[in-house]
Parts: structure tokens; sequence; C-alpha cells
């Protein structure tokens, strides 16, 4: 706790009482099989526990730097290589692989579309793929062989089942390069909610301290045990999770896709410590039927922040599982985690604020136009700086110098504010912010309201096109029971019992599900879609009595 800081402006210094590791990902694995060779590094978490495989450290470095050999024997270091797989232990033994040899990972999501897929490779000039054969029933061979006519830099397709080949490589003893810690080790590229996606470089350095420092914060111990559900091709899994794990020498349990019965069992019966998990994961395992029949005493903390988690969540969370909730707050292009509540925190902290910055980063929150730190507990734009950010977009100039300005601050985007003890709270994004008749609005209040109500189980908040307003607040709710919806004006009332009349919303929604990402974010401009396409129709408008523009 820095009980100590007492800040005036919404600014604060970056801790640097706490080292950082000076080594590269294939420096860290090696310290690890050296001093915990026998350690289990890697289970694979699948449903039958006969069917588990386990690697050591010992064995999974052994296989990692043979495989790296044998991709030497076919790329130059530092160049790209993508990989497009589901999460098994060869997606693992690969992303090391290609850190071993030099080499620069780019992680495609499997559910990719041909003109999806085709872009990115496209827009990393790939050198290389390897793929797997197939991901929940999709045929991802076909994809490959679909696009690899029109991308003349792609030289080679390898499919990841076929990964015994690349592990006799041509030249056995060939030394491996000496890959520093500044070197990029992916590209990982952004979901192109705002035009198309941006390869963020991400570094050894960046990767590997992000990650230690959310596991030493949240007192992950030496040894322990991290469960993923996480997508690998995203910086949660890969990144926060896994090397989170690896930095502790710890053990990483990795299941292929979510399934919270499963999750309860490898709980049990692998006694795992950590996860990182979005809230609608929380909330299946909460509400699974079988779940007090499973010994979960082993869980000591949970990780989210992937998308809005509401105070409910958190107290029910802690309460049915008796474990600890972090959260988290960070970025892509910031080499993941910026921020994290501690465990010692308040359960207020915990449940209204993302924490505190993590160690060695710097950052003030501005007045989005004229760059002016803002006073504390003012709502203003995230910067960020320190060893943690990104590089630049891998060959986007122009957005690199947008975001990551000369002076090495990083603009996130987010809309947040800070405490004098320097806790951040987040209100959303400067692209959702709401703009109603001339009030600057923040769709996670709202939803942090409207979640509370007993009879939602999930809201997106938007703004919507006015003629008078310029947007108008519009609420898009999934009901606990759709067979018997609330009225409209009973939501309307709570919302103005909590928030002033410009903040309640006006158009009423209802849906089954939601458009989601693959981390389990709404996505809210595929919800505007459906609202402009008439895919989803509104159930009422209940306009607020007129208020005056404020400034």
């Amino acid at each position: 706790m820095a009980d100590s800081v007492a800040l005036a402006t919404s600014y604060v210094a970056a801790d640097t009482t706490q080292d950082l590791l000076e080594c590269s990902l294939g420096d860290l694995m090696r310290r690890n099989a050296l001093e915990v060779p026998d350690r289990i590094a890697l289970v694979e978490g699948v449903a039958d526990p006969a069917r588990r495989r386990r690697w050591t450290y010992r064995e999974l470095v052994d296989v990692s730097e043979r495989a790296a050999r044998g991709l030497l024997d076919i790329f130059v270091t530092g160049e790209r290589v993508a990989l497009l797989a589901p999460d098994t232990p060869e997606w693992v033994i690969l992303q090391h692989a290609v850190g071993f040899a030099g080499l620069i990972l780019v992680p495609i999501n499997p559910a990719y579309t041909a003109r999806e897929l085709e872009f990115v490779l496209q827009a990393s000039q790939a050198a290389g793929i390897v793929f797997a054969a197939s991901s929940r029933g999709k045929d991802l061979r076909a994809l490959v062989e679909q696009v690899r006519p029109r991308l003349p830099t792609l030289r080679c397709a390898i499919e990841l089942e076929k990964i015994d080949s690349l592990l006799v490589p041509s030249r056995p003893g060939r030394p491996l390069p000496d890959v520093p810690a500044s070197q990029t080790l992916q590209l990982q590229y952004t979901s192109g909610t705002t035009g198309s996606p941006k390869g963020a470089c991400l570094h050894h350095h960046g990767v590997i301290n992000t990650s230690r420092n959310v596991a030493l914060r949240a007192n992950f111990p030496d040894g322990g045990v991290w469960l993923n559900a996480m997508p690998m091709f995203h910086i949660a899994g890969d990144v926060v999770a896994e090397i989170g794990a690896y930095s502790r020498r710890g053990t990483f349990v990795l299941m292929q896709e979510f399934n919270p019965g499963l999750m309860l069992e490898l709980i049990q019966t692998e006694r795992c410590m950590a996860t990182l998990i979005v809230p609608t994961m929380i909330l299946a395992l909460l509400d699974h039927p079988d779940r007090q029949a499973y010994d979960c005493s082993s869980l000591r903390t949970i990780f989210s922040g992937a998308a809005n988690v509401p105070a409910a969540l958190v107290r029910r969370a802690q309460e049915a599982l008796g474990c600890q909730f972090c959260i988290i707050f960070g970025q892509t292009e910031s080499n993941g985690p910026i921020t994290l509540t501690s465990p010692d925190d308040s359960v207020e902290d915990q449940t209204s604020t993302v924490g505190r910055p993590l160690p060695h980063i710097e950052v003030k929150i501005v007045e989005p136009v004229s760059e002016v730190i803002v006073p504390i507990d003012k709502v203003g734009e995230i910067w960020v700086r320190g060893y943690q950010t990104m590089t630049g977009y891998f060959g986007q100039a122009e957005a690199s110098a947008a975001t990551l300005r000369a002076d090495a601050w990083l603009r996130t985007g987010d809309l947040g504010s800070m405490d004098s003890r320097a806790y951040l709270k987040i209100t959303g994004r400067l692209k959702d912010m709401i703009i109603r008749g001339g009030m600057n609005l923040y769709p996670k209040e709202i939803e942090d309201v409207l979640f509370d109500h007993p009879e939602v189980s999930q809201v997106a908040v938007l703004g919507l096109p006015d003629d008078k307003w310029g947007e108008v607040v519009a609420a898009v709710i999934l009901l606990k029971n759709t067979k018997q919806p609330p009225a409209i004006q009973s939501l309307h009332a709570y919302c103005r019992q909590n928030l002033s009349p410009q903040k309640t919303p006006e158009v009423w929604f209802f849906v089954e599900h939601y458009p989601m990402t693959s981390t389990g974010k709404i996505q809210k401009s595929e919800l505007a879609a459906w609202i402009a396409d008439k895919k989803i129709a509104p159930i009422a408008w209940v306009r607020p009595r007129p208020q005056p523009a404020q400034t």
C-alpha cells in the first residue's frame, strides 16, 4: 500500500524500489530449467486426467530449443512467423521455439476469416506460418491454402501436427542466437475497433516484467499453479497468464477452451492457485450446478479486467469461492497490465478501482485536447510511460507517432481518474464517451448502476445519434429471466434513483446475447450496427426532463 502518497494532481512517478529482470524469455526459461529442472512447467488441461500430458522445465526447454534449431533451418533471426492454432501445448512449444530462435511471433485468432488472416499476414510481412489442421471444426489448412497464393512474402507453411519434423534440425548442435531483452518478441494485432488492426511490437523485457510484476503484487508464490482458459493468441493468455507463471518458476495449466465444469475439476485436481478470467467466465463458474461439489480451496486469486467488472460480481465471487480478487487494467500497447489492485486492498478499493500503477510505470491523466494534467478525481485520458510500452506499431510510423509520443508517453485512449493515493478508476474509452447536449457522459458509470439491478444479468450502454441532443443514452440489457421482463418504467425509475436525468438511458433494448470478442468483451461497435440495421428494436423510449447544457 502506498499510504505515504498524497497527490495534488493526477500524476504519479514510477516506483523503482522493485527490481526488473534484464533477460530474454529464453534466458528466463533456461534459468528455470537450471534451478528447478524437474518441476512441472506445462500441463495439458484436458478432461481425462489420464490423458493430461506434462512437461518439466527441463523437457519444455529441451523440446523448444530443438524446435528453434529446426526453425533456423527455414527462417532468419528477426523474421516474423505467424501461429494459427487452438490452445494446445504445441502452441506453447512453438511460442518458446520462436523466442529461442530470435524470431518474432505473430499470434493469430483461429476464428479469423480468410480476409482477416490475409490482412495480418500481409501487414506483418510474415515469412512463414505454423498452423493447426483445424480448430473447433474449422478447416484451417484450407484457409491457409486459400490466402497463400496472394502472399508473396510467405515462403512456407508448416502444419503444427507435424512439429516432429522441426525437432530433427539439420544442425542439432547449432548455437542459438543471443537474444537481447530489447528485441521484439511478438506482434500483437489490435482488435481493429477503430480502423484496421495494428501490430503492436512487444519486446522480451516488457512481456517478462509486466507479467512478473502482476504475479508479485498478487503474492503468486514461487512454484505456484496458474490455470488458463484465456486464448493464447491474446496477451491475456500468452503473456500475463503464461509468463506470469513462468516468472515465478510455476506450473502453467492450459485449457484448450473455457468450460466451467472442467475448470472447476482442474482447480480441484491440479490444485490451481490463480486464474485470469473475464466476467462472463466468472458468472459461468458461479452458476455451474455442480460448483459446490468441487474443492476449490487451493484457489487464491482471480484476476479479471478485460471487461467491466461490477462490484456485485466481485463480492459474489469472493464469498462463493473464498479467494481474493485482483482487478487488472492494461492494454496491448503497454505489454499488458498498467495497474492492479492488491490482495490487502480494502473491499471498496477492490470493487471500485483498478488499483495503483505497477512498479516502474509512470502515469498521468490529462485533458485530452489541452493535454494538461488534471486535478485528482477529475476524468481525463490516461497516459503511461516506462519500460513496458511497445516500441511502436509494425510498419505504421504515423499511427505509432499518434499513440507513442516522442517523449515516450503512451496515449492509452482510456478515460479515467486518479485519487490522492494514486488509485485509478476507469470511466470508459475516449471513443466510447457519449456527448449529450454538450455534456460528457461515461457508459461505465451507468452500466455499474444497472448491473446491480436484481433482474439484470449483463448490460451495455452506448450513445445513439440524435438530431436534438447529438447523442442519447441507450441501454442494451440481457435479463436474468427473459420470460418475465421488468417494466421499462421500473428500470428507468431505478436509474433515476442513482443517476442524474441526463445519464439515465432514454432508449431501452432487451437482447438474448451480445456480439462478443474472443476475450469476452461486448463489441459495442457491432452492437451499434445491429441497432442501425434494425436487427434489434427498442422496447421503449423514455425521455428525461430537459437539462441545460453544461461545460
